[in-house]
């Protein structure tokens, strides 16, 4: 069994390095390009320039489209992260009837195809007189985002020690102290980090955006009514290469945040 494995692992290890490949090659060739000083996307390159993203603050369209994103990514990563938190407690804690197929509920964003839930949401929201807005958007992305932060932060309560709970309620400490003392302190990386990662998710996401922005676009909204236009197309580069860089640096802020929050829950 064990030779045959070592036959086989070789094999996998190819597998996976060329997958890797193919998966983020397209990736990596976005921010070489944001510096070629040529408007055409294409070898050989031109030449090495900043301009492109020297020229991005002066895009006030721009600025106002990277505000609304962040109006929009802070307030559904809060509005996400406490329904989540709320949620994962009961699912961790708690036994109760449906509890499996709630969590499968809650879950159910992930898997519906996002074409029908923002088609939904827009007949949903206009039947109750929102009209399309920021404030739609934040609704659709928190709807979209809870079950980001349900998963992050049942982990997070999955690893916590019940007996410490339980030794503040034996000291006179309330309910609500006990959560507010106790467990809200232990949990905070995983808040952080569903806050993180809600926030990512809210920030690139422009299917719901597109449906339901309005006359307020969203970055991403904004950057595909650029790629349009070909003149447009070196700063729009430019600036996905920051939305790269800036994902990435939130994800990895997140998980660091989410391994503290189990080693917190363990004790160690």
């Amino acid at each position: 069994m064990k030779v045959a494995l070592k036959r086989i692992a070789p094999s996998l290890s190819t597998y996976a390095a060329v997958y890797l490949v193919f998966l983020y090659l397209p990736v990596l060739l976005l921010p070489l390009f944001s510096f070629n000083d040529g408007t055409i996307v294409a070898f050989p390159l031109s030449g090495f320039t900043f301009k492109w993203y020297l020229a991005l603050s002066g895009e006030e369209a721009l600025l106002r489209a990277l505000l609304n994103s962040l109006f929009v990514g802070i307030a559904s990563a809060t509005l996400a992260t406490s329904l989540g938190l709320l949620a994962a407690r009961a699912f961790a804690r708690y036994r109760f009837p449906l509890r499996h197929a709630s969590e499968g509920l809650v879950m159910l964003p992930l898997v519906v195809p996002g074409i029908i839930v923002a088609s939904s949401m827009l007949v949903l929201f206009l039947f109750i007189g929102l009209k399309p807005s920021l404030a739609a958007i934040i609704l659709g992305h928190a709807f979209l985002t809870v079950p980001f932060a349900v998963s992050i932060m049942k982990s997070a309560f999955d690893e916590f020690d019940p007996s410490i709970e339980e030794a503040a309620l034996d000291l006179g400490e309330s309910v609500a102290g006990t959560f507010r003392r106790v467990t809200l302190p232990v949990v905070a990386p995983g808040i952080l980090s569903s806050m993180l990662v809600c926030f990512t998710v809210s920030f690139d996401e422009f299917v719901l955006a597109f449906f339901l922005s309005g006359n307020e676009p969203t970055l991403p909204v904004y950057i595909w009514s650029q790629i349009r236009f070909p003149a447009k197309l070196p700063n729009t580069l430019a600036l996905g290469s920051c939305l790269l860089a800036f994902s990435i640096l939130l994800l990895v802020l997140a998980e660091i945040f989410r391994r503290r929050s189990t080693k917190r829950g363990t004790g160690k």
